[in-house]
Parts: C-alpha cells; structure tokens; sequence
C-alpha cells in the first residue's frame, strides 16, 4: 500500500529565521509573511495620518485669522499679508483660537510661579502717607559776609605808626591798628580854633572840617583840646579777624585807601548743597540742625537764612545757607558739618518705594499685580521724591500692589509681548476700572448702523476673545468726537473694554466706506 512522504522541519537556516521546506511549500510561506508585512505598513501609514500632529496640520488651514501683524511691533495691525513696514520681515497672522495671552489684547503679563520664583519678584502696597521732608547733607561753615567791616582813609597822609598786626589775626573792637599823619587836617585844625568865636564863621570853618574826612567826635575833640592835631589814631570798628592788613611805617596812602578789612565771627554760615529738585521743598526760615564733625554732643540749632538763586550746572544743586550764632568762636570756618535740613510737612499722597518706578524717559511706569500671576505695566505721575519713598500723583490707587523687585524683567517681557501698546494711544488712558482690576480691552470689526454723540450701533464680526457671534448690538462712545466722522454702511475697526454699564469703543479706525 502506498502511503505519501512526510518531510518533518529541520532546524532553521541560520541567519534567515525561515524554516527549512522544500519545492512549493517554501514559496507559499514567503509569499504569505510578504502579505502580512505589506499589511501592517499599510495600518501603519493609515494610523500615521490620523495622528494630532497631522490633525493640527489638516485643521491649520481652515483657522480663522482674525489680522496680520509685525511681530517686533505687535499693537500695528493689517488686513493681509506681506512685508512689514517697519522691520525687514514677513508679517504673521493671527487667527481667532490662538490663546488670548499670546495677544496684544491680554491684559498684563502672565508668569507661571517658577518664573516668579526665579525673577524673586517682591510685592509692595500703595499706601498713604506723609512723605519724611527731611534730609541730611554736607555742609560748610564760612565767614558771615555780611559781618565785615573796612576801615578806609577819608584823606590823603603818611603812616606815622603800624601796630604789630597782620592778615589772619584776631583784634577786639577799638584795638588802635595805625596812625596816620594828615598835613592837610592841621591848617584846617588852626582855622577852625582860630574862627569859632566868630559866630557866622564858625560853621564854614566846622563844614571844612568835615569836608575834608574829620569825624563829628574828632572835631570835638580838637574843640576840647584848643590844639590842632594831625595826627590820627583808626581804631577797629568790630572784633573779629584781620582779613587784610598791609600797612608799614612810612607809606604813603590816598583818600579812600582801605586799611584794614575785619571780619566778623560772632555769627558764621554754614552752606549745604541740594539737589535741585528737593531743594524746591525748602523756604527760608525751615528748621535746620548742625552737627560739627570737630564736636560731638548736641546739634546746634538754627534757621535757613537763604537759598541761593543761582543752580551749580555741574552738580544741578542749589546752594544753602544757615546762619549760626558763634558767641564763643568754636566754629571755624572751613570747618566740615552735617546739615539736617527740614522742610514744611506735605499733605498726605499716594506713596510707593523709590526702587518701584522704570523711568523710560518718555514716562514713569510701574508694574502692577493685578492677581497673583498677572502683571500690568501702568504709567504713572510722580511727585516729590524723600528718603526711599516717591509721592505718586496719578496712575495708582491706594491699596494696589505693586513690584519693588524683579519689575525690570517683567517690563522688557511686556514691552516684547505688545502690553505696552494701548500706553503708546493716547485715546486709550487707564480709566478708573483699570486701576482697581486692570479691565481688559478687545478688537473687532464691524460695519456702522446708526451713530450719535453717545452711542454707535454696529453690526461686528465674531469676537473670539468673549466668545462673541456675529451679531448686531449697540456701544457707547468714551468720547463725544470719536462718532463724528462716521456714517452709516462705513466698515470700521475699533477697541473696546467692558464696564458695568456695557461695552465702551475707546478707540476706532475707518476701513473702509460700503455705502
């Protein structure tokens, strides 16, 4: 009986993992893995297209792009594409799903807590308060200029004696400092003796006298003596200092000649230099304490005499001048002190730290928090500036935080991602929402209905960012004049925000004219 032939599997070739068969068979099993493979590289493909990767790609083209704008200038919009007027580059849509953080109309700057961590970020509370009117500054003590006093010759005549004086020393008043003899005095002297029992000559003879310089109780003095004298004794007016003496036995000197110059040192200055812009927060007769760094104790008290009108343009400082009693001459001049000035007391304002405020040159600005993750560059208006406080005037209100630390970083982030753009319009101010919660603002654009002073119906596009249809619907106008050139069937692109009373156009742009 015949029975077929059975081929048992051998070992597998080696290196190839097929097994080993023969004629037909091997070919079937080839052509079956073939298939198998073939099919998985088509499920494969089929899974590959329906990845979100692809998703992303199929659905890009059919994003709805709301504008076109520059990138390094992100708050200018346009209708299409093309280049960038102000760069030399592409502009970049934008299209309605894209996160409003990543717009210009997101109000403030979201950080996550690492990059909080990071910029160690400090917060401080706008507070009120009275802002300290004190400062201390270096000063100087001089000579008072106006404790002097000169000694002149009132006639022509040779130094008969100098006392043993010079610059630099120390006289009490009616100390002798030289006699002088006056040729001239002598015959005048003999006149007058000669005539004062003649009644109507007397007088001319006494009004010589003094023509020629005599002093009313030197006359009385020749009077009481019967004798001429022509020699005369200058006596120092005043205690103080020989600022100038230079007289020697034998000069000769003129009518007016100065002798001596004493200056007086019963009262001294002291002058302190301020900055210009605090120095507008003094007056004459504030307070003001001096410690002598030659002495220690207590301070010496006294009043602002003056500010000097003139500026030092080098220093951009306004010179101070305190005057000083100096009975016993403690006080040299030359001397170094510090000056504790103090100013009238202000009102009570708006007060931030110093270290707060990014001065741009155009403006002053801060960075408030406006939640825990969200900050808003905000302008403000300073005021006075003392000690490590900085009065504010506009911008802020009381209560609100703000960043004393970090804020620098938080700006440059900013201005990259367009926050700062509304603050280049100067239609769009913070209004009084702002300053409480930072209201934010939206765009859209639309085509005018009916317009009046108040209010402008339009009917707009869909608005992504508060999740608006298209639709028709009144706004109100910030201000008066913003309606006045339009009319009805005009195409348009405004701003608006969002109050408690309804939507408010704050500013807005004519496209076009449909009519």
């Amino acid at each position: 009986m015949w029975t077929p032939s059975i081929h048992s599997v051998e070992t597998p070739l080696s290196g190839t993992g097929f097994p080993r068969c023969r004629g037909r068979a091997r070919l079937a099993v080839v052509l079956g893995m073939f298939c198998v493979l073939a099919a998985g590289i088509g499920i494969g493909w089929q899974l590959g297209a329906h990845t979100p990767e692809a998703e992303r790609v199929e659905s890009g083209a059919e994003r709805k792009i709301l504008y076109w704008y520059d990138p390094m200038k992100p708050d200018a919009h346009f209708d299409g594409p093309g280049k960038s007027p102000f760069m030399d580059m592409d502009l970049a849509p934008r299209y309605a799903d894209e996160p409003v953080e990543s717009a210009v109309e997101a109000a403030g700057l979201g950080l996550a807590p690492v990059f909080r961590q990071n910029l160690g970020i400090r917060l401080a509370t706008v507070e009120k308060g009275v802002l300290e009117n004190t400062r201390t500054v270096s000063g100087n003590v001089l000579f008072d200029e106006h404790a002097v006093a000169l000694v002149q010759a009132r006639a022509g005549g040779i130094v008969e004696r100098a006392y043993p004086l010079a610059a630099g020393d120390m006289v009490r008043s009616g100390a002798p400092l030289v006699q002088v003899r006056v040729p001239e005095w002598r015959a005048a002297q003999g006149e007058y003796l000669a005539l004062r029992a003649v009644p109507e000559l007397r007088a001319a003879a006494r009004a010589r006298l003094r023509q020629l310089g005599m002093e009313e109780s030197r006359i009385r003095a020749v009077e009481q003596r019967g004798t001429p004298d022509a020699v005369v004794t200058f006596h120092a007016p005043r205690t103080g200092m020989l600022a100038e003496f230079d007289l020697r036995e034998g000069m000769t000197i003129a009518p007016g000649q100065t002798l001596a110059r004493i200056r007086g040192i019963e009262t001294v200055w002291v002058e302190a230099r301020v900055p210009e812009a605090e120095a507008a927060q003094l007056t004459a007769g504030d307070r003001a304490e001096v410690w002598p760094l030659a002495f220690s104790g207590q301070p010496l008290e006294g009043r602002i005499s003056a500010l000097l009108p003139e500026l030092e343009q080098e220093t951009r400082t306004v010179r101070v001048r305190v005057r000083l009693p100096n009975p016993e001459g403690r006080l040299r001049p030359g001397m170094l002190a510090q000056v504790r000035l103090e100013g009238k007391k202000a009102e009570a304002r708006l007060l931030v730290p110093s270290e707060a405020l990014i001065a741009t040159g155009k403006r002053h600005v801060v960075i408030v928090a406006t939640s825990e993750d969200r900050y808003l560059p905000v302008e403000v208006t300073p005021g006075q500036e003392a000690g490590q406080h900085t009065e504010i005037l506009a911008g802020l209100r009381e209560g609100e935080r703000i960043v004393v630390s970090g804020q620098f970083l938080i700006d440059s982030e900013a201005s990259l991602r367009g926050v700062l753009a509304r603050m280049e319009n100067p239609e769009s101010p913070r209004t009084e929402a702002e300053s409480g919660a930072a209201a934010q603002s939206y765009q859209g654009r639309g085509i005018v209905r009916s317009v009046t002073p108040e209010e402008i119906v339009l009917t707009h596009e869909p608005i992504p960012e508060r999740q608006w249809p298209a639709m028709t619907m009144p706004f109100a106008l910030a201000k008066p004049d913003l309606g006045s050139p339009l009319a009805p069937g005009q195409s348009i692109r405004f701003r608006f925000r969002e109050t408690e009373s309804g939507p408010v156009i704050e500013s807005l742009e004519i496209i076009s004219n449909t009519r």
